[in-house]
């Protein structure tokens, strides 16, 4: 059974009906027969050519996908009106249905709807019509009891827009978790305009952060922390905004045209209606991740690392401190021996559980840049705009949640430029300068790595093509080599499982190879073959171990020993002689 939270129509216009009738409604007529659309990328493509480009229809494209496929008989479906209020619940009782005889909102579903009222919520829903919300069992939870029990959560009371010269205070600088207080007068002792709004402020009031020409750009939320006492006002910052929101974007918006600031916008505080934030809020999550509600997300324990990477104990107490300590890790080794695998399970065993949203993995190459990773000017249109990098993005996310530790991986790290693509990053990664600030290159804007990020990179040790790591990042990483575990507990345990002796055979034979590897001083330790190679979730046949031997292992050492094919036949007859009975 899977739980949904659904938008019937705008306002909920279309919510007397679904009651009525037992039904829920989408809309995107123009398409037609969502089941003629065999993919969601072709639901999105189609959007785009009905709709306009200017759009990327990730969400729309979505709900309407998992409306038609993904939704079956039996889920539950919460009903909401706006972002702060659930109107309804149901259980699903019929599969998609394209209704042509309809005026508007053909898409149909039979639902039965067992909950009726209003509820108003602490925290704003999504935005999206449709919303799978089935991982977060402790939130699904909470909106059932809630239901039954007819009880409201206490909502806050106003909603405020804060205007600061970044000449004066720059709010993207600002921490999150940090308080920031705000005097009722200005410079010359005379009060701020609209005086009263500082004085009905009150604590847990939810602020718009808003910076002023020449940035004029929502760029954060906050809160207020506390309240005025005459003198002066606390804000405490809860998010900073990885893609800021133009003023442009904002007077673009009919329902905000009466908006107190955009009428008047002398002043610096400014109240908002219940509405206009909502509607605000709507226009930031289109291009930020809002702070997800608790998740029921499955533990990850040291004991579960060891079980899947073959790895001895000692040395994941040895890794998990340099990370720790250091902040920044580079895991070399020879091909096969599970760097990529290793990187992701590592940052899962240090956070405790397997919260993938924690965790983002790049690949370097040669063609990567700086305005990739960190900011730059990118064409959009006909005109170019500054887009922020994927670290920049992702730093923002950590910092917006400075309680939790944040993993960004990064395979084949040393196949970039990477002074080029660090930048000024290279001494802000460092341990001792986390939350450090520096002015960014495309910007004149204050940028820190935060101490709750953790760099993982993965370096293949065999591939002679790649020059040697730059000497400033390496200083800044600690290297850690891994080894193939074909010793380790783990891979014992994992040989055991399968119980095949052609298997165990080739195991041995390539031990063997590796001690011949390691003691060639051409080659060494890093060019031994992995473990990896030899693992798999099936089942273990005659067909896929000489796969292995034939299309992975042999092509490596004509590349070891392409002056040596004397030696590389001598090891071609010895891994596929254990297949001759």
């Amino acid at each position: 059974m899977q739980t949904w939270i659904y938008f019937p129509g705008e306002g909920a216009r279309k919510w007397d009906e679904c009651v009525a009738k037992n039904k829920m409604y989408l809309g995107w007529d123009d398409m037609g027969d969502f089941d003629l659309y065999e993919t969601r990328e072709d639901m999105r493509t189609r959007m785009k050519e009905l709709y306009g480009e200017e759009k990327d229809y990730r969400n729309d494209s979505l709900a309407t996908w998992e409306f038609t496929s993904e939704m079956n008989i039996g889920d539950v479906v919460f009903a909401k009106k706006g972002r702060g209020c659930i109107i309804g619940r149901g259980i699903v009782t019929g599969d998609y249905e394209y209704d042509k005889s309809r005026d508007e909102y053909r898409h149909v579903r039979s639902v039965k709807w067992d909950k009726v009222g209003e509820w108003t919520l602490k925290e704003p829903l999504a935005m999206k019509t449709l919303t799978n919300v089935t991982s977060y069992a402790n939130y699904v939870e909470n909106l059932n009891k809630m239901l039954e029990s007819r009880t409201e959560p206490e909502t806050a009371s106003n909603y405020w827009w804060l205007c600061a010269n970044p000449k004066i205070w720059s709010m993207t600088g600002w921490m999150v978790g940090e308080e920031q207080d705000y005097t009722l007068y200005n410079t010359a002792g005379n009060k701020r305009r609209v005086f009263q709004h500082f004085l009905d402020a009150r604590v847990g009031d939810k602020v718009i952060c808003y910076e002023a020409n020449p940035t004029k750009q929502i760029s954060g939320l906050a809160v207020i922390s506390k309240e005025s006492d005459g003198e002066r006002i606390c804000f405490r910052k809860i998010e900073t905004l990885a893609s800021p929101v133009d003023l442009s974007e904002v007077k673009s918006m009919p329902e905000l045209a009466n908006m107190e600031f955009l009428v008047n916008p002398n002043g610096s505080f400014f109240h908002l209606t219940e509405k206009e934030y909502m509607a605000l809020l709507d226009l930031i999550r289109e291009e930020n991740d809002s702070i997800h509600p608790e998740r029921s997300i499955e533990k990850y324990t040291k004991a579960d690392f060891l079980k899947e990477v073959f790895m001895a104990e000692k040395d994941f107490d040895t890794l998990r401190h340099l990370i720790r300590t250091k902040k920044n890790v580079i895991l070399q080794g020879a091909p096969g021996v599970g760097k990529t695998f290793c990187a992701r399970r590592l940052a899962q065993a240090m956070m405790g559980e397997r919260d993938e949203s924690r965790i983002c993995l790049i690949q370097f190459h040669q063609n990567y840049s700086y305005e990739d990773f960190v900011m730059g000017y990118k064409p959009v249109g006909g005109a170019f705009e500054l887009q922020k990098g994927i670290f920049y993005k992702f730093c923002m996310l950590a910092a917006n949640h400075p309680d939790k530790e944040f993993f960004f991986i990064i395979d084949e790290i040393n196949r970039g430029n990477l002074s080029k693509i660090f930048g000024e990053l290279l001494m802000l990664i460092e341990k001792d300068y986390r939350g450090e600030k520096l002015t960014l290159a495309y910007k004149d804007e204050k940028f820190s790595v935060p101490g709750n990020l953790y760099l993982i990179g993965m370096m293949n040790t065999a591939d002679r093509s790649l020059a040697l790591i730059d000497y400033a990042l390496r200083r800044r990483f600690s290297f850690f080599e891994m080894s193939p575990g074909f010793d380790s507990e783990g891979f014992k345990a994992y040989l055991e499982g399968k119980d095949n002796v052609r298997l165990n055979e080739l195991v041995a034979q390539i031990k063997e190879l590796n001690r011949q590897i390691v003691a060639d001083d051409s080659l060494g330790k890093g060019f031994e073959i992995g473990h990896s190679y030899l693992c798999t979730k099936g089942e273990v046949t005659d067909e896929w171990l000489k796969e292995i031997v034939n299309y992975d292992i042999l092509p490596m050492l004509r590349e070891y020993w392409f002056d040596n094919r004397t030696e590389v036949d001598r090891w071609s007859k010895k891994l596929n002689g254990i297949f001759h009975d």
